[in-house]
């Protein structure tokens, strides 16, 4: 009795491709691969169960007649470069799928608890003025015009702003791989984040592996696809958002919700004739020195090539301080309250405690166990305004 399992040739062929990974590096972990893909030979179970582990695929795919065909959930407004697959990631698709499923469950279980509806939520139309839109979203979050000059830096700019969305009812969720698997990393050319939109638990996630100063236009970027109430899949090549109107639009707002236009003209003659007046405002608006000198090119204050200069010239200096860039090191439980949203986590806790959710269940929404869930827990009910 044979002990092996029959997969279709082109199955194999299929999830190669869905994996992004090449079949050299496939084939020097798994050497009978050459031999499956051309029906020469099948693989036992035990063999089918590591191919699919390491190609992040499904299990049950390979058992189809023909390779499935996945339709993302929600709208792709991603551009297409070089950089920018047309087909999602299995860490993307793996990612949206974890956040849908905290969405759906944080939504029935604040209605349950009869929270109302957020007004805020689709409340603004492509055709609302810019700057009309930017203040109301600053005016919900508690944020004065001048927020970010108060903060210290970046760092401390993107976590009062993402608190203010947190404490607002928005679940924020940032991380740079796929759950805890610190080996399958989200890679920030694909994507920069998305936005799943819902009258009572709308969630955003900001691809952490991203520079912080670019998360914070990512953020900025998906509140205004909140107050549209449109779901949505982007990234920003060269700061220009993919080719549809709404993401045009949402740009437009999220650079007015970072960088006021008149608080632009009022701060740009003291930094004209300098030799780099973008690094200077980025100090002073806690945002990255790319995000200044867009709105410098849309304020029409410089032209598109010297723009494009300034552009490739920080984008040479990333690529070249890439290694250097912050590991996912440091503090586990502060880390964790960033990656799963301290609404979101006090929410699960305070539901597991009030025994209206297995623990069993809340595994599963936050990727811890055992001691782990509660250590993390005891310490999300002792944060402030837990």
């Amino acid at each position: 009795m044979s002990n092996t399992v029959s997969v279709k040739p082109e199955l194999f062929r299929w999830a190669i491709k869905r994996s992004g990974l090449t079949f050299a590096d496939l084939s020097a972990k798994i050497p009978q691969l050459s031999a499956w893909q051309s029906g020469q030979k099948e693989p036992t179970m035990r063999q089918l169960e590591e191919f699919a582990k390491r190609t992040m695929t499904p299990l049950g795919y390979l058992f189809l007649s023909k390779p499935p065909v996945e339709k993302f959930a929600i709208p792709d407004f991603r551009t297409k470069t070089d950089h920018a697959p047309k087909q999602p990631s299995p860490n993307l698709i793996e990612t949206l799928h974890d956040m849908q499923r905290r969405q759906e469950w944080m939504r029935d279980y604040l209605i349950e608890e009869g929270h109302d509806a957020l007004a805020f939520v689709g409340s603004a139309k492509t055709s609302d003025p810019i700057v009309k839109v930017a203040a109301e979203i600053r005016r919900v979050l508690g944020l004065d015009d001048d927020w970010s000059e108060h903060c210290a830096n970046w760092e401390d700019a993107l976590r009062k702003l993402r608190d203010s969305m947190d404490e607002v009812g928005i679940m924020v969720a940032t991380s740079g791989v796929v759950g805890l698997n610190n080996r399958r990393k989200l890679d920030p050319d694909e994507f920069r984040g998305f936005v799943l939109s819902d009258s009572h638990a709308p969630l955003v996630f900001v691809n952490g592996a991203d520079t912080k100063s670019a998360q914070m236009f990512t953020l900025a970027h998906e509140l205004a696809h909140v107050w549209l109430g449109k779901d949505g899949l982007f990234n920003l090549v060269n700061t220009m958002p993919g080719d549809d109107e709404a993401e045009k639009y949402c740009n437009r707002v999220a650079a007015e919700f970072l960088v006021p236009a008149e608080a632009m003209r009022a701060n740009w003659p003291e930094v004209a004739d300098s030799a780099n007046p973008f690094d200077k405002l980025a100090r002073t608006f806690k945002v990255s020195p790319i995000v200044i000198a867009r709105r410098a090119l849309d304020l029409r204050f410089i032209d598109q090539s010297r723009f494009f200069a300034f552009y490739r010239q920080k984008q040479l200096e990333w690529e070249k301080n890439k290694e250097k860039k912050e590991t996912s090191g440091g503090n586990f439980y502060a880390t964790q309250a960033v990656r799963l949203g301290r609404k979101f986590s006090s929410t699960v806790v305070r539901a597991v405690r009030a025994d209206k959710l297995l623990y069993r269940s809340a595994y599963q929404l936050t990727g811890l166990s055992g001691q782990t869930f509660d250590s993390y827990a005891t310490r999300i009910l002792r944060e402030p305004g837990a």
